[in-house]
């Protein structure tokens, strides 16, 4: 499995603030997996994220560009959602069909006509000076959809809090502890801990040995919320805040 490509402390610059502590330089970390319902949290204009073919795109500078275009409008009906539906997965292109019109080979937009695609018919007042269609290219790419998900519990043992966290299964503990800062900016200052084994900040959960038994549960009818495995936070001495 491809490692995540993040920068390590060790400039004179980022050492201060890094302190003792290993790992990622956050202040150039960048996401890798984004989960569908963080997908789904970006769903007007003004944040208007989508997902296909295992990409997630903001498509929110588009949005802007294009405001007031009737064009834009099933993009904006869409927003937040996952829209693999509408390509080839072998091309990558938009869906194609036989117009009966025409009975040439035009795109299928169900939904109505949108942004970069042409008119069934040619017509004067059609800007194609775009360059390539919104949908080609990695321009608006922001990471990966993580195929599938879990549940974590983070318990810090200093404080005695809890947070459960919805996780990609193909993330790294070092993408999972950048999930955790906003409930613990010293997260980094802690020795992560599954069943008394230090935690591979470098693994995922998985090739840490925390299995996802949610599959099992599903096949003995268990409810498998009722069994999250959970991380303990040991603090260390080093106070470091991300």
């Amino acid at each position: 499995m491809k490692r995540p490509e993040m920068r390590v402390a060790g400039s004179a610059r980022a050492m201060p603030r890094r302190g003792l502590v290993e790992g990622p330089d956050f202040e150039f970390f960048q996401r890798r997996y984004f989960t569908p319902a963080e997908v789904a949290q970006h769903n007007v204009p003004e944040d208007l994220w989508v997902s296909y073919l295992g990409s997630v795109y903001d498509l929110t500078p588009l949005a802007r560009k294009y405001k007031g275009d009737l064009l834009l409008k099933p993009i904006i009906e869409v927003a937040g959602q996952d829209i693999s539906h509408w390509f080839d997965a072998k091309t990558g292109d938009i869906r194609k069909h036989v117009d009966p019109l025409t009975g040439t080979l035009r795109y299928r937009t169900p939904r109505g006509r949108f942004l970069h695609v042409p008119p069934q018919l040619p017509r004067s007042d059609w800007a194609n000076d775009f360059g390539k269609p919104w949908w080609q290219g990695v321009h608006y790419e922001v990471g990966r959809l993580s195929a599938k998900t879990r549940n974590i519990r983070i318990i810090n043992t200093l404080t005695s809090q809890e947070h459960t966290l919805e996780v990609g299964a193909e993330e790294s503990m070092w993408e999972i502890l950048h999930r955790y800062l906003p409930y613990n900016a010293h997260a980094a200052s802690y020795t992560w801990k599954y069943e008394g084994k230090k935690l591979n900040m470098d693994f995922t959960l998985e090739e840490n040995g925390i299995r996802d038994e949610g599959e099992e549960f599903d096949s003995l009818n268990m409810d498998g919320a009722l069994y999250t495995p959970a991380i303990l936070l040991y603090f260390n001495d080093d106070l470091t805040e991300l």
